[in-house]
């Protein structure tokens, strides 16, 4: 791990969550000098995020520790991801959603990794040995900021040793509050969370349950929402070592759970009765809030520092790994001299939209908890109760199938719209609100998927910076576009491949890869307009 010399550094990073170390690795494995800062050592047993989707693991294959994330795994990447509904883990079966979130092991057109169901403290555990290993990045912890300075050279970041009580300064050319839902950067710069507050009141309990996973029949899963009138809520297994979570929903304003009424909770609401034992216990509130700015000057706030939604989806933890994505290529550009005025102004006005959707979409589904799917006379073994049974069935496969196969959401947003892509009139795309994601070229959006030879993805033959793909293009074409990129002093990698599926799934002879691999233009001749500069932000998109 580097150490930060004199002081100094080109990007200073608050939080070591999944977003701030993938910003920092981001922007090392691309030359960039940062220092990420971290209060709390971030141990324990209660993450809330468990799905790293299939995006994010795409990212993790960019960045070559996707393979790592695997092998720490708790129960394989074999462990069939079910998602069961059932009216209690010693009750009856109701629905099944087989394979949910993409995290089939299988390999899939569409993608180059699928989604893994782990817990987020092994996924920063395998961030933070890959960030340890990059030179241009120090990580400390047991340092807090305490406030900063800019003007239009630089940051002058204050922090203090939380053992030592030492103050001292850092100064960086650019700072990122990635510090979480109470982020300090985001109060110093002003910056105000506004949206939907106290949506519901929760809790998300882990707990030891010895034998529990063999004490049921409904087989192996990673969620099982149970629907009954004693408890209704998400029960699951976590870690090895019998350690489960549990998340009884919709609690009532003046609740408070001692970990004795945990324990009754939750055998009353399994129906099992083993030697349960509470690891911890962490009330949350479901909102959906937005931050009114994500920047000023020289300083920007990524993942739940500002945007925060209810867990239902997996969206959370995975949208602030794509702001780091979208805002660390950025930054690394401007730092090496060839991102424009306008690049680091897109990065709120590409993500914002996404938070968006993403928000929308996770409020829907938080709309339907086990509280509004439970019936009167569900566990009833008589027809009457049967037939409630089937209707809640029919009810849960209407209103939670995407939740589970959101993949539109995860890979169908776009960038169109944002200064940095060439917009293509009439073109359209099936997007996000589609039930099923459909890949598609159109400017903006992610770069069409495909397997090529010995299971090489086409992304790994992506480049770190622009790449341009040739899918019969002429040499002049390609001798034009590298002249420009070395005008401009935009790193430009040329792919040429021949696969005739290649050119339908693009539509298009020549394709112009942004490093975060959203298509920034196609067409089937170079254009004669300073491209790569409006890409890069050099000139207005005008």
């Amino acid at each position: 791990m580097a150490d930060i010399q004199s002081n100094k550094a080109q990007v200073v990073i608050v939080g070591s969550g999944p977003t701030g170390l993938s910003l920092g690795i981001e922007l090392a494995r691309r030359g960039i000098r940062c220092l990420l800062v971290e209060r709390n050592l971030r141990v324990g047993h209660a993450p809330r995020a468990k799905t790293t989707n299939v995006r994010t693991r795409e990212h993790l294959r960019r960045w070559g520790i996707a393979g790592k994330l695997a092998d720490a795994s708790p129960f394989g990447v074999d462990y069939p991801s079910h998602v069961h509904f059932v009216t209690r883990l010693s009750g009856q079966s109701l629905l099944r959603f087989d394979h949910a979130l993409n995290a089939k092991p299988e390999r899939d057109d569409r993608y180059s990794e699928h989604a893994q169901w782990v817990p987020q403290y092994k996924l920063e555990g395998v961030l933070k040995d890959h960030a340890a290993t990059l030179d241009p990045l120090a990580l400390r912890y047991g340092e807090e900021l305490i406030g900063f300075t800019q003007d239009a050279n630089g940051v002058r970041v204050r922090l203090r040793n939380t053992d030592s009580g030492e103050i001292w300064e850092v100064v960086a050319d650019f700072l990122v509050g990635a510090d979480g839902a109470r982020s300090v950067v985001r109060d110093l710069i002003g910056s105000t969370m506004k949206g939907r507050y106290g949506l519901s009141r929760n809790y998300n309990i882990i707990f030891e349950a010895p034998g529990l996973a063999k004490a049921h029949d409904h087989g192996p899963g990673i969620m099982y929402w149970q629907i009954n009138a004693d408890g209704p809520s998400v029960v699951g297994p976590m870690d090895i070592g019998d350690l489960w979570y549990f998340m009884p929903t919709q609690i009532a304003p003046d609740a408070h759970l001692t970990d004795e009424e945990a324990v009754a909770l939750i055998r009353q609401s399994t129906g099992i009765d083993l030697p349960y034992r509470i690891k911890s216990s962490d009330e949350w509130v479901a909102s959906c809030l937005l931050a009114d700015k994500y920047w000023e000057g020289r300083v920007f706030l990524a993942g739940d520092a500002c945007h925060l939604h209810p867990p239902f989806g997996g969206f959370g933890m995975n949208m602030g790994v794509g702001d780091a994505v979208d805002l660390g290529w950025k930054l690394a550009a401007v730092l090496q001299g060839w991102g424009g005025p306008t690049l680091l102004p897109s990065y709120e006005a590409e993500r914002r939209p996404v938070h968006e959707l993403v928000l929308d979409e996770a409020e829907r589904n938080h709309a339907v908890l086990s509280n509004e799917i439970y019936r009167p006379g569900l566990e009833d073994d008589t027809v009457e109760g049967a037939n409630a049974r089937s209707d809640c069935a029919d009810f849960i496969r209407e209103r939670k199938y995407r939740e589970f196969y959101a993949l539109s959401v995860v890979l169908g947003y776009s960038y169109a719209g944002s200064p940095l892509v060439a917009a293509e009139a009439g073109a359209t795309s099936a997007g996000p609100e589609a039930l099923d994601y459909v890949p598609d070229a159109v400017p903006g959006s992610l770069a069409p998927h495909a397997w090529l030879e010995d299971d090489v993805s086409l992304y790994d033959l992506f480049g770190n910076g622009f790449t341009l793909l040739v899918l019969g293009g002429d040499a002049v074409d390609v001798g034009v576009a590298r002249q420009e990129a070395e005008r401009a002093g935009v790193p430009l990698t040329i792919v040429r491949r021949d696969e005739p599926e290649l050119r339908t799934l693009y539509e298009a002879r020549l394709a112009l890869i942004r490093p975060d691999q959203h298509v920034a233009w196609r067409g089937d001749r170079w254009p004669d307009i300073r491209l790569l500069a409006r890409v890069t932000g050099q000139v207005d998109a005008a």
